[in-house]
């Protein structure tokens, strides 16, 4: 009886045994095999590729703006650079103005000095000339002595002349020759040494009513170049005329003086004409000044203020008046 309930047992277990790897089998080719309808599956496909190339696109379209934001970034960035380097350009330029301005605000400080000086060498020539009797300013024939026996002009022929004062010159000239009825010999230069009649240079012009009339009419359109600094003129008709038994007068007209150096003009006068007032040899310097430069309200420019320190100098060393005008009228 042991016996076949034993071999009962080992049949059902074998039995239970081959069902079990039979299940197994089947669910394992049911998780293999494709489970649903195969047009989802693709309808499935299709959208995750779409959806795949769609996500492509847009990350082509981000990176093409990621090289335009580059490139923006890149140009900016130039800009920035220009803007940096423009504003240490302004700097510069705005520390040269500030530079520029205190220069100019020194040269007016000197301007100023030059101006008080000016007005002091004035006042003691006014002082001087009234303690020697001489008449009001304009009058030309006061103060002049009319002792000299050569006359030579040297007049400023520069633009600044010619346009505003030459009417006035013309009239100065009249009432200097009427000084001297009768003289033995006349010239006529410019500031920068240049003769009226090119025939006559280094010579003298005869003196008689025609000639004196020729004087004025070619005075009327006589304008060669002139830098209005006078030290040309008063130093060729030094070197070609003075003599010392020769009693010359050169009479200076002209508004400003340009040059860099009143000293070395009135140095250089000295050399020439002597400076002995015992020296009957002696060559009279006078001066007339023009007030082109004076301007109501304003200061007058370094150039006529140098003009008026030179001409009271080199007049009141060598023997000769300085006679500043009020005005052109």
């Amino acid at each position: 009886m042991k016996t076949k309930r034993r071999q009962a047992s080992e049949a059902s277990l074998a039995f239970l045994d081959v069902i079990s790897c039979g299940f197994g089998a089947i669910v394992l080719l049911l998780v293999i095999a494709r489970i649903g309808d195969p047009a989802s599956i693709e309808n499935i496909k299709d959208q995750l590729i779409g959806s795949l190339k769609a996500f492509q696109l847009e990350l082509f379209d981000i990176r093409g703006e990621t090289i335009l934001l580059e490139e923006q970034l890149v140009s900016q960035q130039e800009q920035l650079s220009e803007l940096r380097e423009r504003i240490a350009r302004l700097q510069k330029q705005l520390a040269s103005a500030k530079a520029q301005a205190t220069e100019n605000a020194q040269s007016l400080a000197q301007e100023k000095e030059q101006l008080k000086l000016v007005q002091q060498v004035l006042s003691e020539e006014m002082l001087r000339l009234q303690e020697a009797g001489s008449v009001s300013q304009n009058d030309l024939v006061g103060g002049i002595p009319a002792d000299s026996e050569y006359i030579i002009f040297v007049i400023d022929t520069s633009p600044s002349m010619r346009g505003t004062a030459w009417e006035k010159v013309q009239k100065e000239m009249i009432n200097i020759l009427d000084i001297y009825p009768e003289v033995k010999g006349l010239q006529v230069l410019n500031g920068y040494g240049y003769y009226m009649f090119d025939a006559y240079q280094g010579q003298w012009l005869k003196d008689n009513p025609d000639q004196r009339d020729q004087i004025l009419r070619t005075l009327q359109q006589w304008a060669p170049s002139d830098p209005s600094n006078p030290v040309g003129g008063i130093e060729g008709a030094l070197r070609d005329f003075y003599e010392r038994d020769r009693k010359i007068s050169i009479y200076i007209l002209g508004d400003d003086f340009q040059g860099r150096s009143v000293k070395r003009v009135v140095d250089m006068v000295n050399q020439i004409n002597q400076i002995d007032r015992t020296i009957s040899g002696l060559a009279r310097i006078h001066a007339i000044g023009f007030p082109v430069q004076l301007v109501a309200g304003r200061e007058p420019g370094a150039g006529a203020i140098k003009f008026a320190a030179l001409m009271r100098e080199l007049s009141y060393n060598n023997g000769g008046t300085f006679v500043g005008l009020n005005s052109l009228n």
